[in-house]
């Protein structure tokens, strides 16, 4: 039972990187395999012992997180289209849960912000005395 996952994946599992489902199903099979458990505790002991894949580095890194401003670009649809299915890919089958989470809370913002036009307007108007010309101050 503990062949099931790869050294990838539970480091993926320590790092909370994956699915919520693989999380679970990660999580299930730790509780009922002791050589699972053995394992995990290795693989943990190893990355406390300053012991790291290139692997692990890009994960714990997130380097092939897109940024919020490109999760941001994505939902406007403003992105070229390799650029957008990048961002498909990574978010719906790799299943990054922070980029989830920042793609969701942008989604929401984006949807239910009703109050964004007047807060504009507002800063808008506190600022147009520095957008006046250097004469008109005068």
């Amino acid at each position: 039972m503990h062949d099931d996952f790869s050294d990838a994946e539970l480091e993926a599992y320590l790092d909370e990187a994956l699915p919520v489902a693989a999380m679970s199903q990660i999580e299930s099979a730790l509780r009922g395999d002791a050589s699972l458990a053995s394992r995990l505790a290795a693989i943990n002991g190893r990355r406390d012992g300053g012991l790291h894949s290139l692997g692990e580095i890009w994960r714990r890194h997130r380097l092939t997180c897109p940024t919020r401003s490109e999760l941001g670009s994505y939902l406007l649809g403003v992105l070229s289209a390799a650029q957008a299915a990048y961002i498909a890919f990574h978010l719906d089958l790799v299943g990054c849960r922070c980029c989830r989470a920042n793609h969701d809370d942008l989604r929401r913002q984006a949807g239910t912000d009703a109050a964004a036009p007047g807060r504009r307007r507002k800063y808008f108007a506190s600022s147009a005395g520095y957008l006046q010309p250097e004469r008109a101050k005068q």
